[in-house]
């Protein structure tokens, strides 16, 4: 018997989900868990069937050019449920590609929902307080059970018939690859999917280049999640430049130039100074800046609800520069701005830990186990 399949297409939910596979083999070791992941969730000691992060997009345009075979994967995923039954299924994140298997789930009759036997879980919601609020209904109708990572995201379900529990964030339960050392390198944070380093990466390196013009002793740290990335990166960094394995990361660092990722978060909870960054595709671009009803693109400002991480996006005239002139800054007084980000982090920490009355542990015991 399959007790639970996860699915995850993101690098930072394979990690995520990697953690939750961790501790259920250390309570549970018969228990027989299988997944659409990652390297992570492989390491981990689920059984891979894809490794769905390589197909890892984001925005509208990039996923448009995927559809044909995530449509055969999809359909590939239902007949995989219908054989094996698994007592269990948790969606981590992904939501355009897990809403749709929810609903093809309750259509087949697969789920609990639509009349079958396999309980449908997700974890980590899809971000409806800052777009497609209407979600939550889809949610309501296809899904069993919700764990969400922010306390303040329940609100948001109040209008449906949907469980669902604060499970906690996976950042306080992980180690945090990032430290503050005011006499390490400079972070850059380009990302981890392929399409959005090759955008990113050109203007953090530039950014960093001019910094170092001031500072000749800086170097900076650029962590990948896989090859892929790697070779990307290899393909622009220069003897300045040292790149790492996400998991190895070797040293602290001293201020970080960053996209809105997961990682991000990291950084604003290790209290370390930096700015945020981002380039879509154009279209994806104009059309976030329609629909997104947030203020803000980090996290961590998003929770503090205000700016803590100055954000500078693709429409700002030369993006580059001005990313090193705020950093600079930071580094000219290295210990008034750390002091700044160290309540940050303390802030933060408080906010994700508020209200927590169980892990996602243990929320996942109670339907595969």
């Amino acid at each position: 018997m399959v007790n639970l399949l996860v699915i995850a297409g993101e690098h930072s939910g394979d990690n995520h989900a990697a953690c939750f596979v961790r501790q259920l083999k250390l309570r549970h070791p018969g228990i027989n868990i299988c997944a659409l992941g990652g390297p992570a969730l492989k390491a981990a000691g689920a059984h891979l069937l894809f490794d769905l992060t390589r197909w890892s997009v984001v925005g509208f345009v990039e996923a448009l050019k995927h559809y044909s075979r995530f449509k055969t994967l999809l359909t590939w995923t239902v007949e995989w449920v219908r054989v094996h039954k698994p007592k269990a299924i948790c969606l981590v994140d992904f939501p355009g590609f897990n809403l749709l298997l929810a609903e093809r789930l309750y259509k087949e009759g697969l789920s609990l929902k639509g009349g079958g036997t396999t309980c449908v879980c997700e974890y980590i919601a899809p971000q409806i307080w800052a777009w497609k609020a209407r979600r939550r209904f889809k949610m309501d109708r296809y899904i069993d059970h919700l764990g969400v990572i922010f306390n303040f995201e329940k609100q948001y379900f109040e209008d449906t018939s949907l469980d669902v529990q604060f499970v906690g964030h996976p950042l306080l339960q992980e180690i945090n690859p990032f430290r503050y050392d005011p006499n390490g390198p400079i972070l850059l944070l380009p990302g981890s999917r392929k399409s959005a380093v090759k955008r990113i990466f050109p203007v953090l390196k530039k950014a960093f280049g001019q910094l170092k013009a001031i500072h000749s002793e800086l170097s900076a740290l650029v962590p990948y999640p896989n090859p892929a990335v790697e070779r990307i990166l290899r393909e622009e960094a220069d003897e300045s430049i040292q790149l790492c394995p996400s998991h190895t990361i070797p040293c602290g660092v001293r201020a970080a130039i960053m996209s809105s990722g997961t990682a991000s978060l990291q950084v604003a909870l290790a209290g370390i100074p930096g700015v945020v960054t981002y380039k879509a595709n154009p279209i994806t671009f104009f059309l976030g800046k329609k629909l997104v009803k947030v203020s803000y693109l980090s996290i961590a400002n998003i929770l503090l609800k205000q700016i803590l991480y100055p954000e500078f996006l693709q429409d700002v005239r030369d993006l580059a520069s001005v990313i090193a002139l705020h950093v600079e800054a930071m580094l000219s007084m290295p210990e008034l701005t750390r002091q700044k980000y160290v309540e940050g982090a303390r802030q933060l920490l408080k906010i994700l830990s508020n209200g927590q009355l169980q892990d996602v542990v243990d929320w996942l015991e109670n339907y595969c186990v």
